[in-house]
């Protein structure tokens, strides 16, 4: 899931879904590191990276609905 793009075609449920999965990766991946049994170290950035994309899309969308005045906050 690289790509912004699929990450903007993702409902809201989807999101939360793949947020809570990359941060459980990000963790396992820290933790094989710190017990030096990690082989790819560039799957920290790389899951990092993608947390911060779908919390970009969940920004925007949280933004998008406070300007319209729609969702759960209005």
């Amino acid at each position: 899931m690289s790509d912004i793009a699929k990450v903007r075609e993702m409902s809201d449920k989807e999101l939360a879904d793949a947020l809570l999965q990359a941060k459980q990766d990000l963790w396992s991946a820290r933790f094989a590191l710190s017990t030096r049994q990690l082989n790819d170290t560039s799957s920290i950035p790389q899951t990092r990276r993608e947390i911060a994309r779908i919390l970009t899309v969940q920004r925007e969308r949280e933004t998008a609905r406070a300007a319209t005045g729609t969702g759960k906050g209005a």
